[in-house]
């Protein structure tokens, strides 16, 4: 998985929600990727350092990857 192309793919889904306000586009975002990204998508953009996305884009990919150690 390369994770630029992910970290500009997640980048670019939050750039689409960001006129709806930060929290509306936080989790419009982490709602998207949830349903739209495999399984090892989401693994490899978790395991990143997230210095390359948008703060959305991190907000978004930190609220899933709580939500996935609590489940």
């Amino acid at each position: 998985m390369d994770v630029n192309k992910l970290s500009r793919m997640a980048n670019q889904i939050a750039a689409n929600f960001a006129a709806q306000g930060e929290e509306k586009a936080v989790a419009e975002t982490a709602l998207h990727i949830w349903k739209f990204w495999d399984p090892r998508m989401k693994a490899a953009i978790y395991a990143d350092d997230l210095g390359d996305l948008s703060p959305i884009a991190k907000a978004a990919i930190l609220k899933l990857k709580a939500e996935a150690a609590a489940a």
